[in-house]
C-alpha cells in the first residue's frame, strides 16, 4: 500500500509537449517548401495544367485553351513555356493525333509570326491577345481546308468564334497566371482577378470531363471543392459567382453538365451562407443542395451518384488544411483574414513611423545635450579664459618687449610680477574706460622702461579682445538658442511618437449602449464608432442615415450623449448626405468647460492707418487660448512690421506644439540676432487652458493687466526685458486662476501711461476700471480707450490698444436629454 501511495505521489520527470509539435510543424514546413519547389519553381505545375487544357473541348469540337495558355505562360514565365507546351500537346494527344499535331504547328506558327514582328511591338502585354486571336483564326481556316479540301461559311464562324474565345482567353490566363505565385504575392485580389482565377480553374477543370473513378465524375467531384472552398473563404457572394462560372464552362464543354450548374450555384449560395457554422456548415450546405437538386431527377440512381460525388468533394474539403484557406483568405477583398492582414499591416506601419520619429526624437536630444554641455563645464570656460588672456599678452609683448634690453630681467627674473603687472592694467583700462589708476601707472612705470608704449598696446589690442569676447558670447549664446529649440522639437516629436502608437480602444459595450440609447429615442443610427472616451477628450463618429437638414445631430443626438457620458458633446463636424438615400458622417468631440470672448480697441499715433502695435488670438489644438500683444519700438511702419512679426513667429511656434517659454525665448533669440539695429519688441502673452480657466501670463516688457471680478480688480505684472535687446534672458511666468464672469484687461504702453498729469498710473487704471458700470467686453475696451484719449485733451501721442477678454461658462445650445433604460 505504501509502495503504491508513494508511487501515485511521487511526481514523473517531466516531458516536454512543445517538442512533438515543433518537430510536426518543421516536418510539414519542408513537405510544404518540397511541393512548392517541385510544382513552382521547376514548373511541373504548369505541365499539369498544360495536358489537362490540351483536352478541354469547348462544343465538343473547338480547343481555344491550348494557344492562349501557352502564349500568356511564353509572355509571364517564359523559362517554363516549353513545358508548358509539352503538357498542351501530351492533353491534346489524348484526344487525337491531329489535335497534338494541330496544337504543336499552332503554337509553332505563333511563335515564328511573334518573334519576326517583335522588333516593331512597343507593348507585348496589348498585342497578345490581338497575335493569339489571329493565330487562331489562320490555323482554324488552314486545318479546315486541309481536313474537307475546300472551305465552308460554318467553318468561317467556327474559326471566328475560337479566335474570339482565344482572345478573351489569353486575356483571362495573363491576369491569372501570376496569381500562381500568391505566396509571394502581398497586395488583395481585385474582384477581376478573382473572376479570371476562377475561369482558369473551371477550364482546367474541364480537361477532366470524361474521368470517371467507379462511376464517380472526376469534374462533378472537383468543381464541388472549388465551390466548397471558396464558399468557406469568401462567403456566399463568391461562393455562388464561382458556382455560376464553373457550370458555365462545364456546359459550354458537355450540354449535359447545364443541370450542374444550377447544382453548383445553389450550393456556393447555401454554403457561403452556412460558413458561420466552419467546415461543416458548408459542407451541410453542398449536401442539402445535391438533395434538392437532385429530387428533381427521375432517375435515384443519378442522386444516389450525385451524393456519393458529394460525400467524396466533403471529404477532401474536410481535408484541407487550415492553412491553405487561410492564406487565400488573407487575399480576398471582406473576409476576416484579409481585414485582419491589412490591419497588421496598418499596425506594422504604425508602429514602423512611430519608431522612425522617436528615433528623430532622440537624435534631436542628443543634438541638443551635445550644444548644452558648452554651458555645463566651469572649469573648462575658466581655463580657456586664462588661456585667451596669455594670447592677449604674449600679442603685447611680441610688440613691445621683443625688442627691450630688459626682457631677460622682466620675464625669466620676474614672471610672475611683469604678468600681474599686465593684467590689472588690462583690467583698468577695461573697466574704467581707458583709464588705470595713479598708483598702478607710477609702479608700472618704475618697473618698465617702456611703460607708455606698452600701456597703448595694451590698449589697441583690447579693443580686438574685447570684439572676440562679443563674437565668443554670440556663439555661445546661439548655441543655448539651437539646444532649447532641438530640445522642444524633440519634445514634440517623442509626444507625436506616443499619439502615433495609441491603439483604438475596445468600446463594443459603449457603442452598443450608445446605439440602443438613441435607436430607443427613435433616431436611426447606421453606425457608431468610439475612438476615445477619456474625461475632456471625447472622440465619437457616427453614421447616420439622411435627415433632410433637420440637425437631429445637433438637437438630439449630441443632448443624449451628453446625459450618457456625462460631460457636454458637441458636434465637431458634420458631412451631411448630398442625396435621400445616403448617409451623412458625423463627429462628436468634447466641449471645454469655458469660452473667450475678447474685444480689441486701438489706435495709431495721431489717428495715423498704421500702428506699431500688434494684437492676435490663437486657439491651440490642446485645449489653449493664447491672447497676445506686441509693441514695436517706436511708431509707424518699422515698429509696425517688428511687433507683427514677433506675433507671427509666436503663433507659428506655438502652434507647432513647443512649450511657452521655449517658444518666447526662441522668438527673442531670433530677433535679437537676426539685425544689429537696436529695434526691440514687447510681449504681453497670456495663455488660458479652457478646461479649468488657470491662465498663465508671460509679460517681456509689457505694461501690467488687469483682472476685474466683480467690484475687485487684480494686477498681474511681471519684470523682462524688451525683446531683442539681450540674446538670452529667463522668462517671468505669473499663474493666476480665472473664473467665470472674469473680465481680463491687457494693454499696451500708449494707453498704460497715456493719462497726462498722472503720477500713479496703476492707481488711476484701477480706479477707472472699478468705475466701469457694463461687462461687455468691447464696451469696456472702448471705455477704457476714450478715458485715456480724454485725459490728454483728444490727443494720441503713442500707439494705443487694448484687449479685453471675458471668461465664459460654456453653455451648449440644447440641453442634454436624459437617457432611462427601460425594464425588461
Amino acid at each position: 500500500m505504501e509502495k503504491l501511495e508513494r508511487t501515485i505521489a511521487e511526481p514523473i520527470g517531466e516531458v516536454d509537449l512543445r517538442r512533438p509539435k515543433m518537430e510536426l510543424s518543421k516536418i510539414g514546413g519542408k513537405i510544404q517548401t518540397g511541393l512548392e519547389t517541385f510544382f513552382i519553381k521547376k514548373g511541373y505545375l504548369f505541365l499539369i495544367i498544360g495536358f489537362l487544357l490540351g483536352r478541354a473541348l469547348i462544343l465538343s469540337q473547338l480547343t481555344p485553351f491550348t494557344l492562349p495558355f501557352f502564349a500568356a505562360m511564353y509572355l509571364v514565365r517564359k523559362d517554363k513555356a516549353p513545358l508548358a507546351l509539352i503538357g498542351l500537346i501530351g492533353g491534346a494527344s489524348t484526344l487525337s493525333f491531329t489535335h497534338g499535331v494541330t496544337t504543336f504547328l499552332t503554337s509553332f506558327f505563333f511563335l515564328f509570326v511573334f518573334r519576326i514582328s517583335k522588333k516593331w511591338v512597343t507593348n507585348e502585354l496589348k498585342v497578345m491577345p490581338i497575335y493569339v486571336a489571329v493565330t487562331l483564326l489562320i490555323s482554324s481556316i488552314i486545318q479546315s481546308y486541309i481536313i474537307t479540301g475546300h472551305v465552308a461559311m460554318y467553318d468561317f464562324m467556327m474559326a471566328g468564334v475560337e479566335a474570339s474565345l482565344g482572345f478573351i482567353l489569353c486575356l483571362i490566363f495573363l491576369q491569372s497566371l501570376p496569381l500562381l505565385f500568391f505566396n509571394r504575392r502581398r497586395q488583395s485580389l481585385k474582384t477581376e482577378e478573382i473572376v479570371c482565377l476562377i475561369i482558369m480553374l473551371a477550364s482546367v477543370m474541364t480537361g477532366t470531363i470524361g474521368w470517371t473513378v467507379y462511376d464517380l465524375s472526376v469534374e462533378h467531384v472537383m468543381s464541388r471543392y472549388l465551390v466548397l472552398v471558396f464558399s468557406f473563404v469568401a462567403g456566399a457572394t463568391v461562393g455562388s459567382t464561382v458556382g455560376v462560372v464553373t457550370g458555365l464552362i462545364f456546359s459550354l464543354a458537355n450540354i449535359s453538365s447545364f443541370f450542374h450548374m444550377s447544382l453548383l450555384a445553389f450550393s456556393g449560395l447555401l454554403g457561403g451562407l452556412l460558413k458561420e457554422g466552419k467546415k461543416i456548415g458548408v459542407a451541410f450546405g453542398l449536401l442539402i443542395a445535391t438533395l434538392l437538386m437532385g429530387m428533381y431527377g427521375d432517375n435515384q440512381s443519378n442522386l444516389l451518384i450525385g451524393l456519393y460525388e458529394t460525400g467524396v468533394a466533403i471529404f477532401l474539403f474536410l481535408l484541407t488544411p487550415q492553412s491553405f484557406t487561410s492564406k487565400l483568405a488573407k487575399h480576398i477583398p471582406g473576409t476576416a483574414e484579409y481585414a485582419a492582414e491589412q490591419q497588421q499591416y496598418m499596425r506594422k506601419m504604425r508602429d514602423v513611423t512611430a519608431h522612425r520619429v522617436s528615433q528623430f526624437s532622440n537624435v534631436f536630444q542628443a543634438l541638443s545635450q551635445s550644444f548644452a554641455m558648452q554651458h555645463q563645464a566651469p572649469v573648462v570656460e575658466n581655463d580657456e579664459t586664462d588661456r585667451e588672456l596669455d594670447y592677449f599678452l604674449s600679442n603685447v609683448t611680441e610688440k613691445t618687449c621683443q625688442t627691450c634690453f630688459k626682457k631677460d630681467h622682466c620675464w625669466a627674473r620676474n614672471f610672475d610680477t611683469t604678468y600681474d603687472y599686465m593684467k590689472n592694467i588690462m583690467h583698468d583700462l577695461d573697466e574704467k574706460d581707458g583709464q588705470i589708476s595713479s598708483r598702478l601707472e607710477r609702479e608700472w612705470e618704475k618697473h618698465c622702461t617702456r611703460s607708455k608704449k606698452t600701456t597703448e598696446v595694451i590698449q589697441q589690442e583690447l579693443t580686438f579682445y574685447k570684439a572676440n569676447q562679443r563674437l565668443k558670447k554670440q556663439v555661445q549664446e546661439s548655441r543655448k538658442l539651437v539646444a532649447d529649440q532641438l530640445l522642444g522639437v524633440s519634445a514634440v516629436m517623442g509626444d507625436f511618437a506616443k499619439e502615433i502608437q495609441r491603439e483604438r480602444e475596445n468600446h463594443h459595450k459603449q457603442e452598443e449602449l450608445i446605439l440602443e440609447a438613441i435607436q430607443e429615442f427613435g433616431v436611426e443610427v447606421e453606425q457608431v464608432e468610439i475612438y476615445s472616451l477619456e474625461q475632456g477628450d471625447v472622440d465619437i463618429e457616427m453614421t447616420i442615415p439622411y435627415c433632410n437638414g433637420h440637425g437631429e445631430c445637433e438637437k438630439l443626438i449630441a443632448p443624449m450623449l451628453s446625459d450618457i457620458l456625462g460631460e457636454t458633446i458637441l458636434v465637431k463636424s458634420e458631412e451631411c448626405a448630398s442625396y435621400a438615400n445616403d448617409y451623412c458622417h458625423v463627429t462628436f468631440r468634447s466641449a471645454k468647460a469655458y469660452v473667450i470672448d475678447t474685444a480689441v480697441a486701438h489706435a495709431a499715433k495721431d489717428g495715423g492707418l498704421i500702428s506699431g502695435d500688434s494684437y492676435s488670438t490663437i486657439e491651440l489644438g490642446s485645449g489653449k487660448y493664447a491672447i497676445a500683444i506686441s509693441d514695436g519700438m517706436g511708431n509707424g511702419e518699422r515698429a509696425h512690421i517688428e511687433s507683427k512679426e514677433t506675433l507671427e513667429l509666436l503663433q507659428k511656434i506655438l502652434q507647432s506644439g513647443i512649450e511657452e517659454q521655449v517658444a518666447i525665448k526662441s522668438v527673442n533669440s531670433v530677433l535679437s540676432l537676426r539685425t544689429t539695429d537696436e529695434i526691440f519688441s514687447t510681449l504681453d502673452l497670456a495663455m488660458i487652458d479652457l478646461q479649468n480657466a488657470d491662465a498663465k501670463f508671460l509679460k517681456i516688457g509689457s505694461t501690467p493687466s488687469f483682472i476685474k471680478r466683480g467690484s475687485q480688480v487684480m494686477k498681474v505684472q511681471a519684470s523682462n526685458l524688451p525683446i531683442g535687446m539681450i540674446e538670452e534672458f529667463d522668462v517671468d511666468v505669473v499663474s493666476k486662476q480665472l473664473k467665470a464672469e472674469d473680465l481680463l484687461i491687457m494693454m499696451s504702453d500708449g494707453v498704460f501711461e497715456g493719462p497726462k498729469h498722472v503720477e500713479n498710473f496703476d492707481l488711476w487704471m484701477k480706479r477707472k476700471i472699478t468705475e466701469l458700470k457694463t461687462n461687455d467686453p468691447q464696451e469696456v475696451a472702448d471705455l477704457i480707450m476714450e478715458e485715456v484719449i480724454r485725459s490728454r485733451a483728444g490727443r494720441i501721442d503713442d500707439d494705443m490698444t487694448v484687449m479685453v477678454a471675458k471668461v465664459k461658462h460654456n453653455i451648449p445650445k440644447w440641453s442634454s436629454i436624459p437617457f432611462h433604460k427601460q425594464a425588461n
